[in-house]
């Protein structure tokens, strides 16, 4: 894949991922070396309509958003690693979570950046490490675990 080639859109995150509104939660990926990582992007806006309970006067997207988000451009990543085409029954499903951390709130306006590369494979079970950032400033990080299914 080239460097012209790394980036895609929304049509492209369908086709790979079966999130659907409203819990897709990246809108493109910037970057793809399709062998070890991804740079994704989820825009945080005050129209999603969690911000009406979390927090109402307070908006904050929530940190397990934050994960999904991560977990959801680890599986694109997998996807591509893998050069699964469409209608392959390939399902990359959250396993497991270690090493969470939350750095800074993400309020409506923030550009999330999710940064994931891949670590390792084994038996179906694999393993990324995940970076979500504001403007350059760590607001999550995360080990991915990612379980490969067929369905």
């Amino acid at each position: 894949m080239s460097a012209s080639d790394s980036a895609f859109d929304i049509h492209e995150i369908m086709r790979l991922l079966p999130h659907r509104y409203p819990f897709l939660l990246v809108d493109k990926v910037v970057s793809c070396d399709a062998e070890k990582h991804i740079h994704a992007v989820k825009n945080i806006s005050i129209n999603e309509n969690l911000f009406n309970g979390h927090f109402p006067g307070n908006p904050i997207f929530p940190g397990v958003l934050i994960l999904e988000a991560l977990a959801q451009a680890a599986g694109l990543l997998g996807f591509k690693i893998t050069e699964s085409k469409p209608g392959a029954n390939d399902l990359y499903l959250f396993a497991g979570i270690d090493n969470a951390r939350f750095k800074r709130q993400v309020i409506p306006g923030d550009q999330l950046d999710l940064h994931v590369s891949f670590e390792k494979e084994r038996r179906g079970i694999w393993v990324f490490k995940g970076r979500a950032e504001v403007a350059g400033e760590l607001a999550c990080s995360a080990d991915i675990i990612c379980a490969r299914r067929e369905t």
